[in-house]
């Protein structure tokens, strides 16, 4: 048996989730912060600010549907883990989390100047964290105390997947976003929000 199999199965499925929340979290930023490329700090030039949300701003075009999918997509795993993490919070707190942290991505994405800090991202990924911390209140209703066994299993295997579509991107030449020119070795913008 692997050892994180005995880890979740040797009562310890909270110490697991914890691991799988920090890779997921590690994913995250990765995701969000350099766009599936190779971590960098910016300079001024990738430094953008789009404060109306759902509307071009500060240099920037309006949000695609393909953006706002993938935003929604990218936070409903954060809920998820917050609600199997800390089960006894409620919703108005689980959210000030969520939104605290993709605002704290946005954040890091102006400071280090790296893409674009939009006040969109910050309400599409609330929207998506609180859907993933619903989503687990409907399973918990229809698994009752197989819950937390069930989502470990399916969280482990999701993390497993993800970690092998990143190495997967990672190794080929498939680039995505911010990414050094070869003539010059700076950064290029992306209007990509993520």
């Amino acid at each position: 048996m692997p050892a994180a199999a005995r880890l979740a199965s040797a009562g310890h499925p909270r110490r697991w989730l914890a691991v799988l929340f920090t890779v997921y979290l590690l994913l995250l930023l990765w995701v969000v912060l350099f766009k599936l490329g190779v971590p960098f700090i910016g300079d001024d030039d990738l430094r953008r600010l789009k404060p109306v949300p759902f509307a071009a701003g500060g240099g920037v075009s309006a949000n695609t549907p393909f953006e706002l999918g993938v935003n929604v997509l990218l936070f409903v795993p954060f809920g998820l883990y917050l609600g199997l993490l800390a089960p006894r919070w409620p919703w108005w707190k689980a959210v000030g989390v969520i939104a605290s942290a993709s605002l704290l991505l946005e954040v890091a994405q102006y400071v280090l100047a790296i893409g674009v800090s939009d006040v969109t991202d910050v309400l599409v990924n609330s929207i998506g964290g609180l859907a993933g911390y619903g989503m687990l209140a409907w399973i918990r209703h229809g698994l009752q105390e197989r819950t937390t066994a069930v989502m470990v299993r399916i969280c482990t295997w999701t993390t497993v997947l993800a970690l092998l579509a990143a190495g997967a991107f990672a190794a080929s030449p498939l680039r995505y976003g911010q990414q050094g020119n070869a003539a010059d070795d700076s950064p290029r913008e992306s209007e990509r929000s993520f």
